[in-house]
């Protein structure tokens, strides 16, 4: 049997807030309800409701192309990006090995990571 993971819950002051925002970054529909996938449908992220915050790290292998778009739209909205998970502010894209790498905050603190190729 192949393990593959179906779903997690991110922990969020406001659901459908940070649904929302996770949907405009990503490019993808706003699910009403708060429940989105990926493009190749095989993860969903459910948004839990929480005053406390404990701050995760979710990583999201892209395609260039899709990289790009994102990337985009991180610009777009103002968002301060670095290069890796300590300095997610120095504005600066990783090029490890040859591909790409970008760090970011969502609206609750979670730690959001774009990486084109899957690391080593």
């Amino acid at each position: 049997m192949t393990i593959e993971l179906n779903h997690t819950v991110v922990p969020a002051r406001d659901k459908v807030a940070s649904a929302k925002f996770f949907a405009r970054i990503f490019g993808l529909a706003f699910d009403e309800r708060r429940r989105l996938f990926r493009s190749n449908g095989a993860l969903a992220l459910d948004f839990a409701g929480s005053d406390r915050i404990a701050i995760h790290h979710y990583a999201f292998k892209v395609s260039e192309d899709e990289f790009d778009a994102i990337f985009k739209r991180i610009e777009e909205e103002g968002i301060a990006y670095g290069s890796g998970p300590f300095s997610r502010e120095d504005m600066e894209i990783n090029h490890r090995g040859g591909w790409r790498g970008v760090y970011f905050d969502d609206p609750n603190g979670h730690i959001l990571e774009l990486l084109t190729v899957e690391e080593q």
